[in-house]
C-alpha cells in the first residue's frame, strides 16, 4: 500500500502515544473518533448520480483530507435469457490522481488503483446487492451501471472514505424511467393477412402503439417525468466500510496517513443494514505484515459491527439532508422550464 516513510523514532511516537493509558493523537481525537466528513451530492450534472466526499479537512482549511469524487453512469446493454433477477450489473473502477500520489511510481500507482478497484467490485457487483430496478426489458435490456470514483487526495483511512462515497452517489443516483415498445404492423398497411382481412378495430391505431397488445416488448423509450428518475431498489443494503487499526490490546480508528505508517496490522470490515434484516458482513480485509488470531478477529468483527452502524447512521441522516436538498433543486429547475 501507499504510505509516506516515516522514522524509526516517528513511528515510535506514535505507537507509545496510541498505546498510553490513556491514548493520544497528534489532533487531539480519540482512538474511536472520526475526523469531520463533508459530503455534498449531484456535484456532476451529466452523471445519473454523483457525489463529493471528504474526510478530515478542518473547518478553517480549504484543502486538506480524503477527498473522494464519485460519479455514476446508466448505459443500456443487451442481456440474455439466462440474466438472473432481471437483468442489470453494477461495475467499479477506483482510480487516483498523481498529484494525490506523488511519490509513487506509475507502476505503483497502477497497482494501487487495482487493489482499490478490486475491493469495491468485489462487493458492490455482487448479485446480492444487485438493484431491482436496473432491468429494462426482461431478457433482453438493462442497464449497467458504472461507478467511477477518484481519490483526489490521501490523508489516510481511504477504505472507508471509498465506501462512504460510493454510499453516497448510489443513493444519489437516479434510474430513467422507461416504457415498454411493441411494434405491431397495422394489417391495413401490409401486415400480415393482406388487405382481404378485416381488422376488428373499428379505430385507426400506429403500429406501436401497444396499449392493446399481448405481444412481448422488444424496445423501450424513455418517459418524460419531473425528476430525473427512479432511485435505485434495495439502496438501503448499500454497505459501509470500518477499518480496525490494530496494536497489540487496542484498535483505534479512522487512521491518518502518518499512524497508518506507523501501524503494523489492519482489519478492513465491510457491513451492510438491510431494513428488517440483521447486519450482514460483506467482506473483510487485513493488511499490513502483522499478526492476530481467530479468537481477536472474532471480538473485532463485533466491535467493527458496532462501528459500522455508527457510520452508516451518521451518513445516512447526511444523506437525507442532501436528497431533500437536489430534490428541491430539481423540482424548480422543472417548473421554470415549463
Amino acid at each position: 500500500m501507499a504510505f509516506k516513510t516515516l522514522s524509526k523514532s516517528e513511528k515510535s511516537y506514535i505507537q507509545t502515544s496510541l498505546q498510553a493509558p490513556s491514548p493520544l493523537r497528534a489532533d487531539g481525537r480519540s482512538i474511536h473518533q472520526f475526523r469531520a466528513i463533508t459530503l455534498q451530492t449531484g456535484v456532476v450534472p451529466i452523471a445519473n448520480g454523483s457525489a463529493q466526499l471528504n474526510l478530515g479537512r478542518s473547518s478553517d482549511e480549504s484543502m486538506g483530507g480524503t477527498e473522494v469524487l464519485a460519479a455514476a453512469r446508466l448505459e443500456v446493454e443487451d442481456i440474455g435469457v439466462d440474466a438472473g433477477g432481471g437483468g442489470g450489473r453494477v461495475v467499479c473502477a477506483v482510480s487516483c490522481s498523481p498529484a494525490a500520489y506523488s511519490y509513487l511510481s506509475a507502476a505503483a500507482l497502477d497497482d494501487l488503483q487495482h487493489d482499490y478497484s478490486a475491493v469495491l467490485n468485489d462487493v458492490l457487483s455482487h448479485a446480492s446487492l444487485r438493484p431491482p430496478n436496473l432491468g429494462i426489458i426482461p431478457s433482453r435490456k438493462a442497464w449497467l451501471l458504472t461507478l467511477d470514483l477518484m481519490i483526489l487526495s490521501d490523508a489516510g483511512n481511504v477504505y472507508d472514505a471509498l465506501f462512504m462515497a460510493a454510499r453516497a452517489v448510489l443513493w444519489d443516483t437516479r434510474v430513467p424511467r422507461t416504457r415498454a415498445i411493441e411494434y405491431r404492423p397495422d394489417k391495413r398497411e401490409g401486415g400480415k393477412g393482406g388487405g382481404d382481412e378485416m381488422d376488428v378495430d373499428s379505430e385507426p391505431h400506429s403500429g406501436l402503439d401497444t396499449r392493446r397488445s399481448k405481444a412481448p416488448a422488444i424496445d423501450f423509450e424513455l418517459e418524460d417525468h419531473w425528476d430525473d428518475g427512479a432511485v435505485l431498489g434495495g439502496r438501503e443494503a448499500w454497505p459501509v466500510s470500518v477499518t480496525l487499526n490494530l496494536f497489540p490490546g487496542v484498535h483505534f480508528l479512522d487512521a491518518t496517513t502518518q499512524e497508518e505508517a506507523a501501524t503494523p496490522l489492519r482489519l478492513v470490515l465491510i457491513f451492510s443494514f438491510p431494513t428488517r434484516s440483521p447486519a450482514a458482513l460483506h467482506g473483510m480485509h487485513l493488511l499490513g505484515t502483522g499478526d492476530t488470531d481467530l479468537a481477536q478477529i472474532e471480538s473485532l468483527v463485533k466491535d467493527g459491527e458496532k462501528y459500522a452502524l455508527e457510520i452508516y447512521t451518521a451518513l445516512n441522516a447526511k444523506l437525507k439532508d442532501e436528497e431533500l436538498r437536489r430534490t428541491e433543486k430539481v423540482r424548480l429547475k422543472f417548473s421554470a422550464a415549463r
